[in-house]
């Protein structure tokens, strides 16, 4: 996998399927999420994306139909093989039915098997675009960064050219961290990094130093710090600087030093032109100083984030 720096990719979770964790749905989609509908939005991002030069997308199997949908339009616009980079994930399975009212959206399993039946749904669908292939959510707890036989597949895949990588969740991002680059298995980590969520911060420092590239998952916090949830500094902040809460937001992960894909997660054309003014943006001491008083305590980010509705 190519190891842009300060860029940014696109991320498809909240266009994959009717229902996600973000604030605004109803705005965005309104009651019109039938497939033909979502798989039209998402070609949409996608070509206003690709227009913009990004060339890093990030899907996975959970993600509803993002796979078939991202499929679709790399054959349809006659997209070859490494023209864009494509990263998906493996653990979590999409059970929503395609309804909103679904008692469950997805389900967790991070066993060899599912691996080695993911793994071969994923290349069906996107075959060699696939560049990156991540574990999906991974924990110290879960007890897949010491799975021998988890890890051996992941080794296989890589001897085979694919660039292997685990995305990050929970108060403990840093723990788990840590216990990837010790494997030495993996080439890329993505972690939920934000103004409000800042505690792996360190950690995807002692990544970046040990080789992995860093991907940034959850930039503006699930829709926390975009102008439909933004905390009254963050708004002052960003007018002053004549940009939007989500482009400042965005604009402090690419700062990090550590940090080399940003991912947008978009759902429409126009939070994608904003998310993108992100790159144009100084973050500078007097951003960092202004709004330091933003990050919460891991544990509580944490419980606010499972607190939002699947809409």
């Amino acid at each position: 996998m190519r190891k842009w720096l300060q860029e940014m990719g696109l991320g498809l979770a909240a266009v994959g399927r009717p229902a996600y964790i973000t604030l605004g749905r109803d705005e965005d989609f309104g009651g019109d999420r039938d497939v033909a509908a979502m798989r039209a939005r998402t070609w949409e991002v996608l070509d206003a994306a690709r227009a913009a030069g990004v060339r890093y997308v990030d899907v996975a199997r959970s993600y509803g139909l993002a796979e078939e949908f991202l499929a679709g339009w790399l054959a349809d616009r006659g997209i070859r093989p490494g023209e864009v980079e494509v990263g998906s994930k493996w653990g979590y399975e999409y059970v929503g039915g395609w309804r909103m009212d679904a008692g469950r959206h997805e389900e967790k399993d991070l066993s060899a098997a599912r691996l080695r039946r993911q793994l071969g749904e994923t290349r069906e669908l996107l075959g060699a675009h696939l560049s990156l292939y991540q574990i999906h959510s991974a924990t110290v707890e879960s007890g897949v960064l010491d799975d021998e036989e988890v890890l051996g597949e992941l080794r296989a895949l890589r001897a085979e050219g694919v660039a292997v990588g685990l995305s990050t969740t929970g108060p403990r991002q840093a723990a788990t961290i840590d216990r990837a680059v010790a494997t030495g298995l993996f080439d890329t980590v993505q972690s939920t990094w934000n103004l409000l969520e800042r505690s792996a911060g360190e950690a995807l420092a002692r990544a970046h130093a040990a080789g992995l590239a860093v991907i940034v998952k959850e930039g503006v916090a699930n829709g926390r710090l975009t102008v439909r949830g933004a905390p009254p500094a963050l708004v002052l902040a960003a007018r002053e600087r004549g940009v939007t809460p989500d482009a400042l937001a965005l604009a402090a992960a690419l700062a990090r030093p550590w940090a080399g894909i940003v991912l947008s997660g978009a759902a429409t054309t126009a939070q994608l032109a904003e998310n993108l003014t992100a790159l144009a943006v100084t973050w500078d001491e007097e951003a960092e100083k202004a709004l330091a008083g933003l990050a919460e305590d891991a544990e509580t980010y944490w419980s606010r984030r499972a607190a939002l509705p699947w809409a």
